[in-house]
């Protein structure tokens, strides 16, 4: 038996850093996704106050395994 992977795209924030808004996207994308194998972070951007980055952004793939 082959295994058929689905990909989708989401965009995730973090006040803390780019690793932590991965982090976030694969946990909410666990709560109504199973068998999340990869992820594949396409862009980095930052939101940008007083000199300061406040927000952490990132846009993803993320892959998971269809039953």
């Amino acid at each position: 038996m082959s295994n058929v992977m689905k990909v989708i795209e989401v965009l995730a924030e973090s006040d803390k850093s780019w690793e932590d808004a991965a982090a976030q996207a694969v946990t909410r994308a666990g709560k109504s996704l199973h068998g999340i194998k990869s992820i594949y972070i396409k862009d980095f951007e930052a939101k940008v106050e007083e000199g300061k980055i406040v927000k952490y952004r990132i846009n993803a793939n993320i892959s998971f395994q269809l039953d």
